[in-house]
């Protein structure tokens, strides 16, 4: 497999070099900017597989594509619009965050591999990209959950929930009338099913429902308490590493 990485903070390249190192993927290219980078895809074979990152030091890596018709699979290696990255994995196009997980680049190898098999390249058209960044693929979240309650299914709409919360390895939903009810759902598999606008993943535990949210206060270690209009079973926490994008989402 030919793979370069394009990446403007070298650091962040070698690191990525040596994690597919370890997966036996040789990336002998590393590319830093826009305009190295075209004048790398003019005058040589173009890769099975690029990773790419956003934005470089002299501008967007979308400028390469004006210039250059790419000939490769791309795997991005940045935090860009969520809306965005749902769209490039929908076309065959995977993404990873920053910083790299090993495991979640071993996931997007073999996702490259079973979508791409050896030799087969794909063209991969500017205007298309620049098109899902403008008017992001809509997708449907769901609309509502069903519960078992005895022998029977009850099902709750989506706008009745505060909140999502994991306790002894189960997880639950949490009603506007106060109940309780187990779902067949981890808080993981949640992640690609809710709205991104209406929860937010306050922690490992918790995704809060932003209209069910009636104070927020200052907690212990720049941490945020949540208090929710039913929910009082424990404290709703918004952990330390994530209280920066919890306010962004509220705005």
């Amino acid at each position: 497999m030919n793979v370069i990485i394009i990446e403007d903070e070298k650091p962040s390249a070698r690191r990525l070099q040596r994690m597919l190192d370890k997966l036996d993927i040789q990336a002998k290219t590393l590319l830093h900017s826009v305009e190295e980078s075209i004048e790398w895809f003019e005058n040589n074979q173009h890769p099975d597989l690029i990773f790419l990152d956003i934005q470089l030091s002299d501008g967007l890596s979308f400028e390469i594509f004006e210039s250059v018709a790419i000939k490769s699979a791309i795997i991005f290696t940045t935090a860009y619009d969520e809306y965005a990255l749902q769209a490039f994995k929908l076309n065959s196009i995977d993404y990873l965050l920053k910083p790299i997980d090993e495991n979640e680049l071993e996931k997007a190898i073999h996702q490259y591999r079973e979508n791409f098999p050896v030799n087969k390249q794909v063209t991969l058209d500017f205007s298309d990209i620049k098109n899902l960044l403008v008017n992001p693929i809509e997708r449907e979240y769901k609309k509502r959950f069903s519960v078992k309650i005895g022998q029977h299914l009850k099902l709750v709409n989506i706008d009745d929930i505060e909140c999502f919360y994991s306790e002894n390895k189960g997880t639950y939903l949490h009603t506007v009338d106060g109940r309780n009810y187990l779902i067949d759902h981890t808080l993981e598999q949640l992640e690609e099913e809710l709205e991104p606008q209406t929860f937010f993943r306050i922690s490992r535990k918790f995704f809060v429902n932003i209209n069910a949210i009636q104070d927020i206060i200052s907690y212990t270690n720049s941490r945020l308490q949540i208090k929710l209009k039913s929910f009082d079973e424990q404290e709703v926490i918004v952990a330390r590493e994530r209280v920066k994008d919890f306010k962004n989402w509220l705005e």
